[in-house]
């Protein structure tokens, strides 16, 4: 494999991993806007942000942290012949089949980039009492989108390797 191939691997790898390690810790953000929302239910303040807020850092929690997912090979696969297969046969198949993620992603990023824009140009608000500002969060999962595309080229790369019987 050329240099700049396996330069592009490691570099949207590693970037990913950092994104999916500071994803996880979005978890322990989560537990603590629930944790006050329920000490703000005992002292009965209200607190209409949190449950919205524990939302969007899901949201971010789960997109942010796909990429890095996929780079693991942390998702789910259905198994039936694959696991029996060669690793250049699973290479060959996964070379094959991850077109129609990239299409996917493709679409999925070019509607949310879309979604994005129109939260900044009318600056969308959720209807609710809160009524937060949306495009922070779609921001977030157009990036999300980007990321899980460069990982899927990534992977892609390192199919054609393993097919060529090169280790990246």
């Amino acid at each position: 494999m050329p240099g700049i191939l396996i330069s592009y691997v490691h570099f949207v790898e590693a970037m990913n991993r950092r994104v999916g390690k500071f994803a996880m810790y979005l978890l322990f953000v989560m537990m603590a806007i629930m944790l006050w929302s329920s000490a703000t239910k005992i002292h009965r303040v209200p607190a209409i942000w949190t449950l919205e807020m524990a939302q969007f850092t899901l949201v971010a929690y789960y997109m942010l942290g796909a990429p890095w997912a996929l780079q693991t090979d942390a998702n789910v696969r259905m198994d039936l012949l694959y696991s029996r297969w060669s690793k250049r046969g699973q290479a060959a198949w996964d070379a094959f089949t991850v077109f129609a993620l990239m299409f996917y992603l493709g679409v999925m990023l070019w509607g949310s980039f879309d979604s994005t824009l129109y939260a900044i140009e009318y600056n969308e608000v959720n209807p609710t009492a809160w009524r937060p500002v949306l495009w922070p969060i779609k921001s977030i999962i157009t990036f999300s989108f980007f990321l899980m595309l460069l990982q899927a080229s990534a992977h892609l790369i390192r199919d054609i390797a393993t097919l060529r019987k090169q280790d990246i």
